[in-house]
């Protein structure tokens, strides 16, 4: 088979494939009869419903889960086994703020290493093409890219909770002293933090949204914010949910306590800046360094050297 027809093939066979994974994907988005109906029938008991009532999410994962979703689930599974780690994954999900699980999370690993496999595959072909490599340092090639697919998902979550905490530090120094303001005023902790939940937006007013919700429906106020320090990987923001748990039991003036801990806040990212600020003057030498100084001595001394050959005899 000559080459010509051997790549009109493999586009055949990539085209028709990407036609069936649309069309699966416009059935995978379109909203089923039971989410159109079960809404108005009230009294229909929902606790027994099979998958095919369960809501189907939209995005990218949930749709190649349905698609190809046992062999999926096997293969995260098989990754579940091989890295482990299931507790350290659900908390960094529970900080990044993402409703998945962990099954949902290395189904998107297995996803992302097949992405790495595909683009091993397609680059290994190439060079099979021009008849450079063989077959067993391109299966070594493919094996490496699903491998660097897996951990590279792993990281982009270490990424996106470090992005979050990054959020939440920015966010806190405010939100601390709406609070504080809104107890001056003499509002209760509860409204307090009520009002602020509703008149913001951000990481930080959507944990304190769900430390809201546990208040609401029964649980003590300690208790929910101590289940906020928990959770939280970040120290400044245990400390401001341990110290509104004080502050509430012992009866500590809460708007002194919440200006207090935005004021250290503050003082912590200015801290920080300075820090950064020192690093980044030690970088920006290398451009200087490596650059201007060497085009500064060469247009320096350039000309005499020019001019030393000219006389030169």
């Amino acid at each position: 088979m000559s080459t010509l027809a051997l790549g009109g093939l493999l586009g055949a066979v990539a085209g028709a494939g990407l036609v069936l994974v649309a069309v699966r994907l416009s059935v995978l988005r379109r909203p089923q009869l039971a989410e159109r109906v079960l809404p108005y029938l009230r009294d229909l008991p929902r606790r027994d419903q099979g998958p095919a009532l369960r809501t189907v999410s939209s995005s990218p994962t949930s749709a190649a889960a349905g698609i190809f979703g046992p062999s999926l689930r096997s293969a995260a599974d098989l990754v579940e086994r091989v890295l482990g780690g299931s507790s350290s994954v659900r908390r960094r999900l529970q900080r990044a703020g993402l409703d998945r699980t962990v099954q949902d999370f290395r189904i998107e690993q297995v996803v992302w290493g097949l992405t790495g496999f595909g683009a091993a595959a397609a680059l290994s072909l190439l060079r099979a093409l021009g008849g450079v490599g063989s077959v067993g340092s391109a299966v070594v090639f493919c094996l490496l890219g699903f491998v660097c697919g897996v951990f590279l998902r792993d990281n982009r979550l270490s990424t996106q909770v470090k992005a979050r905490e990054r959020q939440i530090l920015t966010e806190f120094p405010t939100i601390a002293e709406l609070l504080a303001l809104s107890v001056a005023a003499g509002e209760s902790p509860v409204s307090a933090l009520d009002r602020v939940v509703r008149r913001s937006h951000g990481a930080l007013s959507e944990d304190l949204a769900d430390v809201l919700a546990r208040i609401r429906t029964g649980e003590p106020v300690g208790s929910a914010f101590e289940s906020l320090a928990r959770a939280t990987g970040l120290p400044i923001v245990a400390r401001f949910a341990t110290g509104i748990t004080v502050a509430m039991e012992r009866g500590t003036p809460l708007a002194d306590v919440l200006h207090a801990q935005a004021a250290d806040v503050r003082e912590a990212g200015r801290r920080l800046l300075i820090e950064t600020a020192a690093r980044k003057e030690i970088a920006m030498m290398a451009p200087v360094v490596f650059f201007v100084l060497p085009v500064t001595i060469l247009f320096a001394f350039y000309p005499g050297v020019l001019g030393l050959r000219l006389t030169t005899p």
